[in-house]
């Protein structure tokens, strides 16, 4: 019988065990580095932004020179003159004077506020009539609002999105300091697979889970290597699992996790390095191996590509993660649960559902699947966890919905 572990204590077992990569940086381009994991903090070295700015179209003025006025009674005020966009405004205001700005104008001197163009009225004879009393910064976002010199823009570990580009480009960065790709080989086991181009035969069946792995393992930023489909015969996976090892930072095999005669994968995980665990307390997945050799994971998933999917979102994302450094949590939507669902006793059950808005309410609709039939969650949004102690949850039950990264 398998000696089987909690999720949780399998994810606390992977922060103990491994750690970090380290010497693995490379500076890539902004364009490119959505999605790639920041391996350096980054500080600003100026001010962001590096003027005074007008957050509206209007005229920037002093705010005690439009105190008590109102459209009956406009504060009425001296045009000094108009600022460009994309150049300094080169005026300083007096009392009683105005300056008309765009939209991300430079602010002049002595104004501390800019009034929106639809609270004022032009007389046409070189005054402007203010009829909404400003206050001081109202309208404005001033020198180093955003940014400052020393201040830290990104923490190290970030997964790079589109804002997070943007910040950079706004402090000058054209390159990003990244944590290389981790390479992970890929392999699958068993007698009865072809490649997914093949005709199976009888008996036979198409090969998904190397394809639906290297996906998943592409589109969570790490680089998957192919090393195809090994059958039943141990000194063949020996010889396959070696040259991975060598080749990849982890390696993913998926077959043969299941306690038999035939099944080689246990042993070849021990032999290479050390068996942390055979069995987790999981539905699907309870078959799950994780082993290392020194500070290279090594993975054994089960063969249904249901449980090899499952497992690897609950275990192997968070295990890459951790290699890279990567500091992001995986926060869930909470969701309404659009009909009651049984649970297996003793192990945490993990449910695919799709996301729809009903009602205004968000509504997890659960995917009903057997474990080996991978088509029917080709539709899924992502999935929630039954806990171990619980033996279901009822129609309009509070849910915890994990989108799916990928």
């Amino acid at each position: 019988m398998l000696q089987v572990k909690t999720p949780e204590e399998v994810l606390a077992l992977i922060q103990k065990e491994f750690v970090p990569l380290t010497g693995r940086t490379e500076h890539v381009p902004l364009v490119s580095a959505a999605g790639r994991v920041l391996a350096e903090e980054i500080v600003s070295a100026e001010y962001v932004p590096d003027f005074d700015r007008s957050t509206v179209d209007g005229y920037a003025c002093r705010a005690a020179d439009t105190f008590g006025c109102s459209v009956s009674i406009p504060a009425v005020l001296t045009v000094a003159g108009e600022v460009l966009m994309g150049r300094e405004s080169g005026l300083e205001l007096e009392p009683g004077s105005c300056a008309c700005v765009p939209t991300g104008g430079a602010i002049p001197k002595g104004a501390d506020c800019a009034v929106m163009l639809e609270y004022t009225e032009d007389f046409g004879d070189g005054t402007a009539g203010i009829l909404k009393a400003g206050a001081p910064g109202m309208n404005i976002i001033f020198r180093g609002d955003d940014l400052i010199p020393g201040k830290t823009v990104l923490k190290a570990g970030r997964i790079l999105r589109a804002q997070d580009i943007g910040a950079l480009a706004a402090i000058g960065r054209s390159s990003v300091p990244v944590v290389r790709k981790l390479k992970v080989g890929v392999l699958s086991t068993g007698d009865e697979l072809v490649p997914p181009e093949s005709v199976p035969a009888p008996g036979q069946m198409r090969d998904v889970n190397s394809t639906m792995l290297a996906a998943l393992l592409s589109r969570s930023g790490a680089d998957p290597v192919p090393y195809g489909i090994v059958k039943d015969d141990e000194q063949a996976l020996r010889e396959t699992f070696r040259d991975a090892l060598y080749e990849c930072d982890a390696v993913i095999l998926s077959g043969g996790s299941s306690v038999g005669a035939k099944d080689a994968a246990c042993r070849v995980i021990a032999d290479a390095g050390e068996l942390l665990l055979h069995g987790i307390a999981v539905k699907p997945g309870k078959p799950t191996i994780l082993g290392k050799a020194g500070n290279k994971p090594l993975i054994g998933l089960p063969g249904h590509p249901v449980a090899a999917l499952f497992a690897a979102r609950l275990f192997v994302l968070p295990l890459l993660d951790r290699l890279s450094g990567c500091e992001q949590q995986r926060l869930p939507v909470p969701a309404k649960l659009s009909e009651s669902v049984s649970a297996n006793h003793g192990r945490a059950q993990v449910v695919a559902c799709r996301l729809e808005r009903r009602d205004g309410i968000l509504t997890a609709v659960p995917v009903r699947s057997k474990s080996g039939l991978i088509t029917l969650l080709a539709g899924s949004d992502g999935y929630f966890i039954i806990d171990r102690d619980c033996e279901g949850l009822p129609k309009g039950a509070d849910v915890q919905v994990y989108p799916d990264r990928e």
